[in-house]
């Protein structure tokens, strides 16, 4: 785990919101008690984007989970767009081809690539019907694997996986592990989910965070809880 992040700054906030303007009242909302937000597909396809760029001017940190995966040119050519957005972190898809592409386009810019395992939203039984025959750890780790050969700066997965995935990645790839939940939350979509003293414990460098805070009724608040459980176990 890297040690040096404070505990504000390990909390990642997901702006899964319809648009822009809610997307920006949150933010608003939140204030200085969140340093880090991920626009994802939904508000990306809602002029994310623009907001991004916003963000990152008034010192935000960007998660763009964009998931990225298609031919190596596109793959390589969106990754320098996203690059020269001033974007913190991007997420491929954990395919050694999409990743490799996306690696060669960054020479000297300071975003991170985040390389997807599983989806917290899938099971043993979707992977089965998806046409995988590997279980989700085993899967996990041979796209951890991957990842770490592909030269990706990090790895997402559930923070189930995390402590085992240290021996495959090593001490120095950020691991960062949606589906946090506070052990009083409700667990929604997601089906391997953890609360953040745990995944912290286990070895995660970020946690990513939606609707338990999105959609409370005091948004900081809810974020200042889940800052405060990091802060408790977090080096």
């Amino acid at each position: 785990m890297t040690t040096n992040i404070p505990p504000r700054d390990r909390l990642i906030v997901a702006l899964d919101l319809p648009n822009i303007e809610a997307a920006t009242a949150m933010v608003e909302q939140l204030g200085a008690e969140v340093s880090f937000y991920k626009i994802g597909l939904e508000l990306t396809y809602g002029g994310g984007l623009d907001l991004a760029r916003k963000l990152v001017r008034s010192g935000k940190q960007v998660f763009l989970d964009l998931k990225l995966h298609d031919i190596s040119n596109t793959v390589a050519r969106a990754t320098a767009q996203v690059a020269d957005m001033g974007a913190t972190f991007l997420t491929i898809h954990a395919y050694p081809q999409t990743m490799r592409a996306a690696r060669s386009a960054l020479r000297d810019a300071s975003l991170k690539l985040l390389a997807v395992t599983v989806l917290t939203s899938y099971d043993e039984t979707d992977l089965q019907e998806a046409g995988y025959s590997l279980s989700v750890r085993d899967l996990v780790a041979k796209r951890a694997g991957q990842a770490k050969a592909a030269q990706m700066d990090g790895i997402v997965l559930s923070a189930e996986e995390a402590q085992a995935m240290r021996a495959v990645v090593g001490p120095d790839m950020l691991m960062v592990t949606p589906g946090i939940r506070l052990a009083s939350g409700e667990v929604g979509d997601q089906k391997r989910v953890m609360t953040p003293a745990r995944a912290i414990s286990a070895g995660a460098d970020y946690l990513v965070v939606g609707r338990p805070i999105t959609q409370a009724t005091d948004p900081a608040a809810a974020a200042r809880a889940f800052v405060a459980e990091i802060a408790s176990v977090a080096p």
